[in-house]
């Protein structure tokens, strides 16, 4: 699939995980991001069709990351991922315009579902 793919989240391991439960689905085309202003300067270097990404991260959290790159971009698709336990958060995320929001820990199948809804 030719849909790109921008995964922020400042755990390597979880990008990796995102990003293998996604090349297993058929989506091949995706960058990475370690954090919320690293997510800014991709997005407007690569535009990405979709964002996935976390909430708590160091030097920008995902919730600022998510203002500018909507700020920048009216129409961004951005998925937040949370920890259990962060509602105020989620909330504060889709009022700044996430699409949509997968809790941790992932299930392989929310991650593909909340992919395909806005990717078709």
């Amino acid at each position: 699939m030719s849909k790109k793919i921008l995964i922020v989240d400042d755990a390597a391991f979880m990008r990796t995980f995102i990003k293998n439960i996604l090349n297993q689905n058929g989506y091949d085309s995706i960058t990475e991001a370690a954090d919320g202003s690293m997510a800014y300067e991709v997005y407007t270097e690569e535009r990405p069709d979709l964002v996935l990404m976390d909430i708590t991260m160091p030097q920008m959290n995902g919730i600022d990351s998510l203002k500018k790159i909507r700020g920048f971009d009216p129409d961004a698709k951005v998925v937040m991922c949370s920890a259990m336990g962060q509602e105020a958060m989620v909330a504060d995320a889709i009022r700044f315009g996430a699409y949509d929001f997968i809790v941790k820990p992932f299930k392989p199948e929310r991650i593909v579902e909340a992919v395909r809804k806005l990717l078709g």
